[in-house]
């Protein structure tokens, strides 16, 4: 039953993820509900929702091209502090104590459904840009680190800086910002090779899970309004931040 809830859940993320993002809010807690420490659950989440991400990114690779070579803003450094940040954020989490990190848990989820949340009323583009490129480069840094720590919440956070350096091409910002987030995972992803706390059978079911979902969300993609999706998860991020902090009390 525990290995179905954690495909079913897999599922799930790989479709929301194709939809709107924020398929960690469901994959996490499931890993918890099967008896994972709240550490061992985030680095398994990790794990296995990255083979997702490295295919959605090679979907991007002919806008990537561009946007890494885009002269507006410097994509190599960015992606140079995406590797370094998600590096120190996983080590930052296995640095925690699983009691800090369970106290931890339900203003980290709370936080990142915020974040989502304000992805719904983001501007699209601004008349005047209010980040320069060392602003740029400086919201990376915060959002890497945080990204290899936890992660809920990474994808609008760099829209919001890119959206606020003044970008408006949303094609380049997307491909830029999933190539980033990858980058972050890859570097947390191997630091958590190496830690004993993944948990391999649950991550493998999961990855398969979320492979899954993200064919059948790409799919349906036309059919589900992005909008449906990014409630149900903001909702869902909600009831859970409730939940966990219920459990520290």
């Amino acid at each position: 039953m525990s290995l179905l809830l954690i495909f079913l859940a897999g599922l799930a993320a790989g479709f929301i993820n194709a939809l709107a993002g924020g398929g960690s809010f469901l994959t996490f807690p499931s890993l918890i509900a099967a008896g994972l420490s709240p550490i061992a659950a985030n680095a398994t989440s990790t794990l296995a929702l990255f083979p997702a991400q490295v295919a959605t990114t090679f979907a991007y690779r002919k806008t990537l091209r561009q946007s890494l070579d885009d002269p507006r803003i410097d994509g190599h450094k960015l992606a140079w502090i995406s590797l370094v940040g998600g590096l120190f954020g996983a080590i930052l989490l296995l640095s925690t104590s699983e009691q800090v990190f369970a106290k931890l848990v339900p203003f980290l989820l709370l936080g990142a459904t915020l974040v989502f949340a304000f992805g719904m009323f983001m501007p699209k583009q601004t008349d005047k840009p209010l980040l320069g490129a060392a602003g740029v480069l400086t919201a990376q840094v915060f959002v890497a680190i945080y990204g290899g720590y936890f992660g809920g919440g990474i994808g609008i956070l760099m829209l919001a800086a890119l959206t606020l350096y003044g970008l408006r091409d949303i094609l380049l910002m997307n491909s830029l910002k999933m190539a980033l987030a990858t980058l972050m995972n890859l570097t947390a992803t191997g630091v958590f090779l190496f830690s004993g706390k993944i948990y391999w059978l649950e991550a493998v079911v999961m990855a398969a899970g979320s492979i899954a979902g993200g064919f059948l969300g790409a799919h349906a993609g036309s059919s589900i309004k992005p909008l449906y999706v990014r409630l149900f998860v903001i909702c869902i991020g909600l009831v859970l931040s409730l939940h966990f902090y219920l459990k520290t009390l």
